[in-house]
């Protein structure tokens, strides 16, 4: 399974658009190779360079197996982020360059999850499901 933007480019700027600084919508997200048996796909979109933890930015589970999550989109169920949302929020770093993880993952199952669902929960729930996973990452600073 494979995951790129057209947006940009594996380990390059997050153009403003995505960001708090633009209209903060989520970029697209195209996937190749979901496999076959897969009855369900996780989004987790987090920075790992925050001060005090890693930061989640958006979390989107129960979505159905496709090969693009368009921009401005909600493609499933939203889980709580870091900014006590269930919505995308996009980068907004308060220093320097961070990195933001889009990471997909591919379940042999349905999440027994509701709306509003923690990372951590969602990562719970996955644990032994997981079919496949892959990420990429962009980077983004504030001008």
């Amino acid at each position: 399974m494979k995951i790129s933007s057209p947006s940009f480019e594996h380990e390059k700027m997050i153009p403003k658009k995505f960001t708090c600084q633009g209209e903060d919508i989520n970029p697209r997200l195209d996937i190749a190779d979901i496999p076959k048996d897969a009855k369900s796909l996780v989004l987790i979109i987090d920075d790992p360079d925050a001060p005090r933890k890693t930061f989640v930015h958006w979390v989107v589970f129960n979505i159905t197996p496709q090969k693009t999550i368009k921009e401005r989109s909600i493609p499933g169920m939203q889980g709580m982020n870091d900014f006590q949302k269930q919505s995308y929020g996009g980068p907004c770093p308060p220093l320097g360059v961070h990195r933001y993880f889009f990471k997909v993952y591919a379940l042999d199952m349905l999440l027994p999850l509701k709306e509003g669902a923690t990372k951590e929960q969602v990562e719970e729930a996955m644990k032994g499901h997981i079919l496949e996973e892959t990420n990429l990452i962009g980077l983004y600073q504030k001008e």
